[in-house]
């Protein structure tokens, strides 16, 4: 006898997200790709400070670099939001304001299971970790908001704003990583009656595997739809080719 929902899977929850994937639409002037920390401090395994493997950072450097030039060939809006971290006048960092950071740190533990990270020394501003991975841009056209400070990248950032302007109600969100800022990004973004389109090869978790499919999961049985990039990247394609004003992905 299957569980009653509460008591295992949730009745339905595998057929959710296939009976909506039909209802998903891009329109014109309603999306904005944005891009989640994909800086080098994560995705550069030469000089990253809180590293994804360096096999998943080039998948997703590619993924997210299809889904770029594809979305400006689409007249796509495309928004990198990049973490930095300053050192204060005292000279402390602003990210050991938090306590768990802070543990983390005194304890000499690393985020990066079996890769050493340091958070104190993550993303300081103007080091070389908060710049885009270079296949990503920023070019002519895209908006860079590098104002954020923990893992929303709504909180204290101009973002809602710069979506408010475009009239945006359709977000495609990709980077790192997927089970904290990205899915925190798609709780903001449900929350601000914002379609939440989560691209499942343009993430990666440098917490692990299991946090990757563990985000995704909540993403599309919660919060909106999980897509692959190829998905996205022919829908502005699309866009690019026919003046119709919406399409199926």
């Amino acid at each position: 006898m299957r569980p009653p929902p509460g008591e295992g899977e949730p009745a339905g929850a595998g057929s959710l997200p296939e009976a909506l994937a039909a209802r998903l639409t891009l329109e014109k002037a309603a999306v904005a790709l944005v891009t989640i920390d994909c800086h080098r401090g994560h995705l550069d395994p030469a000089v990253a400070t809180m590293p994804v493997a360096a096999g998943t950072a080039a998948r997703v450097t590619d993924a997210v670099g299809r889904l770029c030039a594809a979305g400006r060939g689409g007249h796509v809006p495309v928004i990198h939001v990049v973490l930095q971290t300053r050192r204060m006048p005292d000279g402390s960092i602003e990210s050991m304001a938090n306590p768990f950071w802070r543990d983390v740190e005194a304890a000499r533990q690393s985020l990066t299971p079996g890769r050493p990270s340091t958070v104190s020394g993550h993303n300081l501003e103007g080091s070389v970790q908060t710049t885009l991975m270079p296949q990503l841009g920023p070019e002519p056209g895209d908006i860079v908001i590098d104002t954020k400070r923990r893992l929303s990248i709504f909180r204290d950032t101009d973002l809602d704003q710069v979506l408010r302007t475009l009239a945006v109600d359709t977000v495609v969100l990709a980077g790192i990583n997927t089970n904290t800022c990205v899915q925190c990004a798609a709780f903001e973004a449900f929350n601000r009656d914002l379609r939440v389109v989560v691209v499942r090869d343009a993430c990666a978790s440098m917490y692990g595997d299991d946090l990757h499919e563990m985000g995704l999961q909540n993403v599309a049985r919660c919060l909106g739809w999980v897509v692959d990039a190829e998905d996205v990247v022919g829908a502005f394609r699309r866009r690019a080719a026919q003046s119709e004003p919406a399409f199926p992905i």
